[in-house]
């Protein structure tokens, strides 16, 4: 039997609302982030872009499909830039020496996340992770693309995994 809206258990509306808020913050975050400009013109469209943001957001990925905890990601933001900072300046000293191997391919990452809301976060955080872009998934791993295939890039990965992974069950106990 297939579930309509008029069967379809409701969410609180104060839940639904701060999940709204939650993601429309976040999406003009991330614009403010990308533009870096305060120009009138790129705030109404950054808001424009926010506001169709949030709604296919809800629309795609209803807020009863789960829950990510910011407060426990944020707590990685200091291993995430020093890993990336890290990570970019061997990605420049690779650009610039051709001593420095390039072995480019592609890497299988068996995950414990499975497809949904941790993978998609997990592949979120890793993308912004020079060296590394995830760029295919399977029902057990994501495929990523690499500049060093010698290097252990699927190790560091689960590292990155084991770490995500307790911020989300820390988010669960204490958020």
């Amino acid at each position: 039997m297939s579930m309509n809206s008029a069967t379809r258990p409701k969410r609180p509306l104060k839940s639904t609302l701060s999940t709204t808020l939650t993601r429309g913050v976040a999406f003009f975050a991330l614009w403010m982030v990308l533009m870096q400009s305060i120009k009138p013109a790129d705030l109404a469209v950054g808001a424009f872009a926010t506001l169709g943001a949030t709604w296919l957001s809800l629309h795609l990925f209803a807020p009863a499909a789960g829950h990510l905890r910011f407060g426990s990601l944020f707590a990685l933001l200091p291993h995430f830039l020093r890993e990336s900072v890290r990570a970019g300046i061997d990605v420049a000293r690779r650009a610039f020496d051709p001593r420095l191997p390039l072995r480019t391919g592609f890497v299988d990452c068996p995950l414990d996340f499975p497809p949904g809301l941790a993978r998609n976060t997990f592949a979120t955080i890793t993308s912004l992770m020079p060296g590394t872009v995830p760029a295919d998934a399977t029902d057990d791993a994501l495929i990523y693309h690499c500049l060093d295939t010698a290097q252990p890039v699927v190790e560091a990965l689960w590292k990155e995994e084991k770490l995500l992974a307790r911020a989300l069950i820390a988010g669960r106990r204490h958020g």
